[in-house]
């Protein structure tokens, strides 16, 4: 997917984090923690989720050339693993888009790795600016926005849970699932384009 502006990036990136279907499973995790370190645990696995996101943005291209990556393979890659979250999204399963349950105060892991830092936001901070290094700043801003969302929506993930209810919120990821799907096929579509074209 060519991905041209601020605000496409910041709606993909908004959709590959998925903040409102992971209210359920945060809701979950923050059930083992005291409400007054709420916020502290927020604030600290947002931070973290974002310095992951914003390193692989520094050294995306780096890491392609390590890797002996190319972008069409990373986009097919990438078109992939949005395609799989996006069928958790649309299917729900009793684990929520994970299938993953943990106990305890989260630390990185569950929450941060890979909740909201998960193998398609990697993917696509990645061809963002491999695709369009220049515009990396713009790319950070669209990421600082996007976690800003994230840290906002699970900070009142109860209060929203309760004001919308579950058949709502279940009904509003299957539909982010749903333009998600779209977004991973032409993702798919747009790398075999550009591999066919290496053939000629």
């Amino acid at each position: 997917m060519e991905t041209s502006s601020f605000w496409s990036a910041f709606v993909l990136l908004l959709l590959v984090t998925d903040p409102l279907g992971s209210m359920p499973l945060f809701v979950s995790l923050m059930r083992q923690v005291a409400p007054e370190r709420h916020k502290r645990v927020i604030i600290r696995e947002v931070s973290v989720a974002f310095t992951v996101l914003f390193v692989f943005m520094l050294v995306g291209k780096q890491f392609l050339a390590l890797m002996h990556l190319s972008e069409t393979s990373l986009g097919i890659a990438g078109g992939v693993i949005l395609f799989l979250i996006a069928l958790r999204m649309v299917f729900p399963q009793p684990g929520g888009v994970l299938g993953d349950t943990h106990h305890g105060e989260p630390f990185i892991v569950p929450l941060a790795i890979p909740l909201v830092a998960g193998p398609s936001a990697l993917a696509t901070v990645l061809l963002l600016v491999s695709r369009d290094p220049a515009r990396l700043w713009e790319w950070v801003g669209a990421l600082t926005l996007t976690m800003t969302v994230v840290g906002l929506t699970l900070a009142f993930s109860e209060k929203i849970s309760q004001l919308l209810g579950d058949k709502v919120t279940t009904a509003f990821e299957r539909l982010m699932g749903l333009i998600l799907t779209a977004i991973s096929v032409e993702m798919l579509l747009s790398g075999i384009r550009q591999y066919a074209a290496t053939l000629h």
